[in-house]
């Protein structure tokens, strides 16, 4: 099967997958295996929601700390190792002293600034439709009241018991739920240096791993689940199998919840509800669900280390969205709050940009299906584009525009769709007209644009619908950076050899 009829059968499935999931998730029993359970449709609330935000908050948030284009959330395992030229061990002994253990930093990750209900506004005015916060990362810090934690550690190793005295994940999920989005979390399976997973990885599985996830899960009822730290065990040593099931039968959010695919060592594009990428460029279509997943600079968790130049603009983001939704994916965008619980306020402000772009052009974005093509490219030596799970080259500002750059095409516009509906977005204005080459329309096709007022001047010639844009000045502008245009009555042609 080729690539394009993928796309579309893929974009189908997914339809139908939305119209069946209720149906299913209430009636049909998954049993402990893969093949059953990947049988279970994709709810729909996945599939339409298309944005959401990932937060990466625990005790490593308190030294803040990443070596350049790293990932500060990796602080304790990155300077566990004392060599002398190891730039993270360098940074704990000169500001925190040799005799200072990672552990130390719990009682001063206290959450003082935090205030949920702050958190869950700026969440919703970025035009995010869920949220996904680190329950616990691979330090096993857990921001719920884990006995298992506790026992397993020997020590106050939850937020309850120690620092912030306080159910962090609980709060913040009521007050995400009170604005109308889906609450879920990130579960990691491992933890670098829990004493029951370093002497026994079975009892680890059995005796903390599964119970403390079922606790987590019985309490929040979450509707996604970002699974991670599954590549040293096969997913059968994991037991994930028996725990989806359990997840897909018998939890309280049996009916809503999705699943990433990182269940097991060889589970990553084979298994879950959705695929995941990171740090990269999204999948090449929609043959199955997935998201990309990154933060705004070069790590997740707060990097006091970073700059501005570290920052991607709020223009970058809001291209990798429609770009992203394009091919049928969903795009996770990632901030870091400080150890005092303050969202830092550049990543506020980008993701206001981002929901003042949402707010115009939400509709080309939310509910919407991968079309027959994922973009028009202008005249041009294509540039290849390679898709891979973990950290691909993606340079896609020096991508798009509406003229070629030299030899080289760009992609003129982003396409989506509802049924009987075309969504054009074009990443910077067109000009006084926008074709929309390889349409086949109505004889009663409506073109707009969103956020303008009124139908637009269009006619078709041969195979393409030429579009006189409104004249607009710079403060009639609906919107900055990306500009969508709808197509009532218009489908895609497959593309015509040039």
């Amino acid at each position: 099967m080729n690539t394009k009829r993928m796309a579309i059968y893929g974009g189908v499935a997914a339809w139908l997958g939305a119209l069946s999931v209720a149906a299913a998730g209430a009636g049909e029993r998954y049993e402990a295996r893969w093949e059953s359970l990947d049988r279970r449709p994709t709810p729909s609330w996945f599939l339409d929601g298309k944005f959401g935000i990932f937060i990466h908050w625990g005790v490593y948030s308190v030294p803040a700390w990443g070596a350049p284009r790293s990932y500060a959330e990796w602080y304790w395992q990155r300077m566990a190792d004392r060599k002398p030229d190891n730039v993270w061990w360098q940074f704990h002994r000169k500001n925190y002293g040799e005799s200072f253990d990672y552990k130390d930093f719990a009682p001063m990750f206290r959450a003082e600034l935090f205030d949920p209900a702050q958190w869950a506004d700026i969440f919703r005015r970025s035009g995010a439709r869920y949220v996904v916060l680190t329950s616990k990362h691979h330090e096993g810090f857990c921001l719920w009241p884990s006995q298992e934690a506790n026992r397993a550690w020997g020590r106050p190793w939850n937020s309850v018991d120690i620092g912030p005295r306080r159910d962090l994940l609980g709060d913040l999920a009521q007050a995400v739920r009170a604005q109308g989005l889906k609450m879920g979390f990130y579960y990691s399976l491992y933890e670098w240096f829990n004493p029951l997973w370093k002497a026994d990885r079975q009892r680890y599985v059995r005796e903390h791993m599964i119970p403390q996830f079922k606790d987590v899960v019985t309490r929040y009822r979450p509707s996604i689940i970002f699974s991670d730290g599954e590549w040293d065990m096969p997913s059968s040593e994991w037991k994930s199998e028996e725990l989806l099931a359990w997840l897909f039968n018998e939890s309280p959010c049996r009916e809503d919840v999705v699943v990433n695919d990182r269940w097991g060592k060889e589970t990553r594009h084979r298994h879950g509800t959705y695929y995941t990428t990171e740090y990269g460029a999204g999948m090449k279509d929609a043959a199955h669900a997935w998201e990309e997943n990154r933060g705004m600079g070069y790590s997740y968790g707060y990097n006091r280390a970073e700059t501005i130049d570290d920052y991607r603009p709020a223009r970058e983001m809001i291209m990798m969205l429609a770009d992203l939704v394009s091919r049928g994916g969903n795009l996770l965008l990632d901030i870091g709050p400080t150890g005092d619980g303050r969202i830092p306020v550049i990543m506020q402000q980008r993701l206001l940009e981002i929901g003042d772009w949402l707010r115009v052009n939400g509709e080309a974005i939310y509910g919407t299906r991968a079309a027959l093509r994922d973009c028009q490219w202008s005249a041009g030596k294509r540039p290849t584009q390679e898709f891979k799970e973990y950290m691909q080259e993606y340079k896609l500002m020096e991508a798009i525009g509406q003229e070629p750059r030299g030899d080289r095409a760009v992609k003129q516009a982003f396409f989506t769709s509802k049924p009987g509906v075309l969504y054009a977005i074009t990443p910077g204005w067109p000009g006084p007209r926008f074709v929309i080459r390889d349409i086949r329309c109505r004889p009663d096709v409506e073109v707009t644009m969103l956020g303008v007022p009124g139908r637009l001047s269009a006619r078709v010639e041969g195979r393409n619908l030429v579009i006189e844009t409104p004249s607009l000045g710079v403060e009639g502008a609906p919107c900055r950076d990306a500009y969508a245009f709808k197509v009532a009555g218009g489908e895609l042609l497959p593309e015509a050899a040039r």
